[in-house]
């Protein structure tokens, strides 16, 4: 193949990363964009496609409250720190911070007209700030236990603050008289969530004592109770004029006498369902079935269950947050009268802990496969990264996963878990259809068949190979089917790490912690060549697509290429300082690309041994690789959660490189043009953007020369910026350096200096670098022509003591003293 065609860059697209580990959110006014708690630092993420737009720099302490204003352009954001912090959204710099909670800040809530925040700590304490001044406007205590929630009155006309606590108490302040006007005690554990109707007049408390309590403003009494069953994380009211309330209004129910307007509410909790309710009555309009939360487990502990609900502005549904860092985005359909359905229509992951495999699915390849710490395979929609399914039904970790694409079209995932099996899943209806069961020890690969694809084999810790036969596979059958094996071998000494099967299913190869692979014959699992030469385990095994020879990536830091033959090692390829994880052919296997623990992606060519491209855009060990086949498209994943995209820019690159080269031709002309016109101040700015220093150089060594050089000069370093102020004196450091240079170099840096003010000087990056590089030669320069003047006068005196001279006059020693001053300066 020519070498025209061979791949030799790739560019790396906005991609998906991890933006929410637990805690405190807050959504915009508008729900364009959520800001999330991320460990100490704050991220603001688009809520349509789970894209981090900014990160704001913590104080390396946990956050624990965050807020928005309510034009969403100000965030308030508080840590274990106890530093309360105001940042403006468009630039994200930090206004003004504080402190005054003794304890962590618990909560925040921001009022109606944005002038006032509200804190709640782990003090007891209810603390109200003016936001432009930052001082405390309020100081509330009352409360016995932690303040959970708070929340203002969102009638600006009524400026009441209501906090709930850990001694299941609910306060309200009036911050005109700045006292506790009522105390609502009907709670029998924490409160979790408040929430106020629509107009104004009703109170909604949930807490973890499984009911929610509404109560009425105007004499502060508890007017009905709603058990729910749960332990409540949030309660959230419906408002006019949504999709929610259109739907809700429609439903009929039966005549049930209320003290108050009727209004809508939506509670969810630890059963990870959403539950729609009429205050009329205390009805429950609609109720999941099933819960689209994925669970996982850690020491037999399940955590599963929803963290916080919020309804978003306009049409845009309702967003849960789930326990495993999951953003649920409902919308709710009525297929007819008095029966609607709540419809998942995006979910986000915020946190995808340590990715293991992945692949593409389907003949479009718009799809992705995770698998991921946990027990489940996640796939994700590449247009959006939105995650379409979740695949749950292993009962550990998954360590691998594969995929097939049948005759009839539909997609197979096969994953391998540390649960010592196999199951197999089908994209379309979305569930399991096959479960092989038999290893004794957790399975770490899986491939399926090539050509034929009705097999499947998986490789284990067990240290045996076992082939499945596809044909128990049924997609009609409600439960999985139990497959079984066809061939069984002991392989190595080792675990297994890697299958890979030949592109006409004749072969299959095995990589082992060993330090070696294996070729087998299938279908019966014959030995055919051992292949031996590394120095640690083997992570990584894969066929050439022309040639009779496998890949193999090891611990030792090397790919090695092997003839299938005699297993003779054709060729080895270092570069990567660390273990090699991956490796894949591309280019119809005339080139391939590599993936380790030192965070690198590398681009190899097989003919030259060469590595033409190596990429840094992971901060950890890329455990994953996965190539389309159509447009061999690469995502990399790793340790550091961060799913990169990568797309071939080779013929982007070479038509970029070519517009860069014909506009600079035609900047040469006009360069050229300008020198010939005598416009130096043009000459000097092309010359700038061409970044040649040696023409500037000659450029204002011609000008040091006439008259009117300081006007040029001024004209044309006038327009500079920072950046190109600082090349300026980059260029002078390196002219001073050099005797037969030093007078140009010391003539413009007068003239910067005199054109440029000292305090813009010093706001250049690196100023104090720069001139520890040119004071020393400086000095140098000016001590050379001190030591040259002094040499004068005794070449003056010997010539006047011969009588070669005449005594100079006063006129004539004024002259010399005036030169010799100009020679100093």
């Amino acid at each position: 193949m020519a070498s025209a065609s061979y791949k030799k860059s790739y560019r790396c697209v906005p991609t998906l990363q991890q933006f929410y580990t637990g805690g405190p959110l807050a959504v915009s006014s508008d729900g364009s964009f959520i800001v999330c708690s991320c460990d100490d630092l704050i991220k603001i993420v688009d809520s349509s496609n789970a894209l981090v737009k900014a990160t704001i720099e913590g104080d390396s302490e946990p956050i624990t409250a965050l807020a928005l204003n309510p034009n969403s352009n100000i965030l308030f954001s508080s840590s274990h720190s106890r530093q309360i912090r105001v940042w403006d959204i468009s630039t994200l710099k930090c206004i003004r911070s504080w402190k005054g909670h003794e304890g962590p800040v618990m909560g925040m809530a921001c009022d109606a007209s944005g002038g006032l925040l509200a804190t709640a700590g782990a003090d007891r304490k209810v603390l109200v700030w003016d936001v432009d001044g930052g001082f405390c406007t309020h100081y509330f205590k009352g409360h016995k236990g932690v303040v959970t929630c708070i929340m203002f009155h969102p009638d600006p006309n009524r400026l009441l603050l209501f906090s709930g606590s850990d001694d299941a108490i609910i306060r309200v302040w009036d911050l005109v008289t700045k006292k506790c006007i009522a105390t609502m005690e009907k709670h029998f554990s924490a409160l979790s969530s408040l929430a106020v109707s629509e107009d104004g007049g009703i109170l909604l408390s949930a807490g973890r004592d499984k009911v929610v309590n509404l109560w009425d403003l105007n004499d502060y009494h508890c007017k009905m109770t709603v058990p729910t069953y749960e332990v409540l994380e949030a309660v959230c009211v419906v408002y006019s004029g949504t999709a929610f309330y259109s739907c809700l209004c429609s439903v009929k129910c039966g005549k049930t006498r209320s003290v108050f307007p009727a209004f809508y509410f939506v509670t969810v909790g630890e059963r990870g369902i959403v539950r729609l309710w009429n205050s009329e009555g205390a009805v429950c309009l609609f109720e999941q079935k099933t819960s689209d939360v994925a669970f996982s487990s850690e020491n037999n502990d399940v955590r599963r269950g929803f963290t916080a609900a919020i309804m978003l502005p306009s049409d845009q549904g309702l967003l849960c947050v789930t326990a495993d860092q999951q953003f649920l985005f409902y919308s709710l359909i009525k297929h007819h009268e008095e029966v609607f359905n709540l419809v998942l229509d995006k979910r986000l992951i915020g946190y995808n802990e340590e990715i293991v495999d992945m692949k593409l699915l389907g003949e479009d390849e718009n799809h992705l496969a995770v698998a991921t710490n946990i027990e489940q395979v996640r796939v994700y929609d590449l247009s959006s990264m939105s995650c379409s399914y979740v695949l749950a039904g292993h009962t550990e970790i998954i360590l691998c996963l594969d995929t097939c694409t049948l005759s009839n079209g539909s997609t197979l995932i096969a994953t391998g878990s540390k649960d010592n099996s196999v199951r197999f899943w089908d994209s379309v209806c979305r569930r399991c259809v096959g479960v092989g069961v038999g290893h004794m020890g957790a399975v770490g690969a899986v491939a399926f068949s090539k050509k034929r694809r009705d097999f499947l084999v998986s490789g284990s810790s067990d240290r045996t190979i076992k082939v499945w036969s596809l044909d128990g596979i049924s997609v009609d059958s409600e439960d999985p089917n139990n497959l079984y094996a066809k061939a069984v071998v002991a392989a190595h000494d080792k675990d297994i790490n890697s299958i890979a099967i030949a592109p006409n299913d004749s072969y299959v190869c095995s990589g082992s912690q060993d330090r070696t692979a294996c070729v087998w014959k299938l279908p019966d699992l014959v030995l055919v060549v051992t292949l031996k030469g590394h120095k640690k385990g083997i992570w990584s095994v894969e066929f050439s697509p022309i040639d009779r020879c496998v890949i193999t990536a090891s611990g030792d830091k090397t790919i090695k290429m092997w003839a299938i033959a005699d297993g003779s090692c054709l060729k080895t390829f270092e570069g990567h300082t660390s273990s090699v994880l991956r490796a894949s052919f591309i280019t119809c296997g005339t080139q391939f690309v590599s993936c380790g623990a030192d965070g690198l992606v590398k681009l190899w060519t097989v003919k030259t041994n060469e590595c033409i491209g190596t990429y840094d855009q992971h901060e950890g060990k890329v455990w994953a690789l996965a190539i389309g086949k159509k447009t061999e498209m690469l995502v990399t994943g790793g340790s550091d959660a961060v799913i990169n995209l990568w797309y071939d820019s080779t013929a982007a690159d070479k038509e970029e490189a070519f517009r860069k080269e014909e506009e600079g031709v035609l900047k040469c002309q006009e360069l050229e043009n300008a020198v010939l016109d005598a416009d130096y101040a043009k000459a000097i700015r092309i010359a700038f953007e061409l970044r040649r220093p040696h023409k500037l150089f000659e450029l204002l060594s011609e000008l040091c020369r006439k008259n009117e050089a300081e006007g040029y000069v001024r004209n044309a370093f006038e327009a500079l910026g920072k950046e190109e102020l600082r090349l300026l004196l980059e260029y002078i450091r390196e002219w001073n350096t050099k005797p037969k240079l030093c007078h140009v170099a010391q003539f413009v840096l007068f003239q910067v200096f005199n054109l440029v003010s000292p305090t813009e000087i010093v706001e250049v990056r690196g100023i104090g670098e720069l001139l520890e590089g040119i004071i020393p030669y400086s000095q140098r320069h000016f001590s050379r022509f001190d030591r040259l003047e002094r040499s004068t006068f005794l070449l003056d005196y010997t010539l006047t003591g011969m009588s070669v001279v005449e005594p100079e006059t006063d006129t004539d020693s004024r002259e010399i003293k005036r030169a010799r001053r100009e020679i100093r300066c």
